[in-house]
């Protein structure tokens, strides 16, 4: 018995064909009995998934900022950033479970604890509790947040109320604005203040939105400067001069983006600023930088 073999190799595959001879002799009986054998079909490639090329293209846009944030970083003061993209359930976070001390961000949560306990009394807020809301998103009032501070219970009501929403990396303080977060918390209350099936009730969360999307003018900055053309952007900042950081000072910034293609929360989060304005200008250069290479 004479057995010849094929090789031919198509489109990454490798095809055998055999011809084999039992009996009989010369070349024309082999020939015919290798040109009557029907070749095997070649598998169709399949390559990527859409799901497996999208995977492919955020790791090439992760690592990208990750470079630009880290070349930033080598001659900025210290800063974190976290950006929870609505429209694919993805977060993105530099230095995400570092912790800082929240300034006047922490008014947020007050804020979100506020209306929990209103909603637990099956209630909205009331006339006296919406005025000193209003003053402490919209213009930063410390007296008003002291004042829902200890109505609401300070530490333990605080404590409790973050984390019914989810918040497991910010520990309060009795003096409220030196409360210690980090990034990847403050992207979660974003988010559950904007989540439909969340603890808030639409309307604890069209109130929130309302009051940090009003903020005064000389305090709309920060996330908002990422905004584009006609999307709408929400906003709480914080700025403390410490102290105990040679007087220099913690700049923060959270608040979310919206438009048609567009649903971002995003934190960022910073210390040791020499000065205010020098501090603004670096979140906001931290979130563009955000936006210019996870292209959201």
């Amino acid at each position: 018995m004479l057995t010849i073999a094929a090789v031919g190799i198509l489109g990454g595959s490798v095809l055998v064909a055999k011809g084999m001879m039992a009996g009989g002799s010369g070349t024309n009986a082999l020939a015919g009995t290798f040109l009557d054998a029907q070749p095997s079909a070649s598998p169709t490639p399949t390559g990527p998934s859409p799901e497996e090329l999208a995977a492919i293209e955020r790791a090439k846009r992760v690592k990208a900022l990750d470079a630009a944030l880290k070349k930033y970083a080598a001659t900025a003061p210290e800063f974190s950033v976290a950006v929870f993209d609505g429209e694919t359930g993805e977060t993105y976070a530099y230095r995400g479970d570092e912790k800082y001390e929240t300034a006047s961000i922490v008014k947020v949560q007050v804020l979100a604890c506020l209306l929990l306990t209103a909603q637990d009394d099956d209630r909205k807020v009331s006339a006296s509790e919406d005025a000193l809301a209003k003053k402490m998103i919209r213009y930063s009032d410390n007296a008003s947040t002291t004042s829902l501070y200890v109505k609401l219970g300070r530490i333990q009501a605080l404590t409790a109320c973050n984390k019914r929403l989810g918040l497991t990396q910010t520990k309060v303080s009795s003096s409220w604005g030196l409360t210690k977060t980090t990034v990847k918390d403050q992207v979660k209350l974003l988010e559950a203040i904007h989540d439909e099936d969340g603890e808030l009730t639409d309307y604890s969360r069209g109130y929130a939105e309302k009051l940090m999307g009003t903020v005064a003018d000389d305090q709309d900055w920060g996330v908002p400067a990422v905004a584009a053309a006609g999307e709408e952007a929400t906003v709480k900042n914080g700025w403390l001069q410490r102290s105990t950081e040679k007087n220099l000072w913690i700049i923060n910034s959270v608040g979310r983006v919206e438009g048609d293609d567009t649903d971002v929360s995003i934190a960022v989060l910073s210390h040791t600023n020499q000065t205010m304005p020098a501090g603004i200008k670096l979140v906001e250069k931290v979130a563009k930088l955000t936006r210019t290479h996870l292209k959201y």
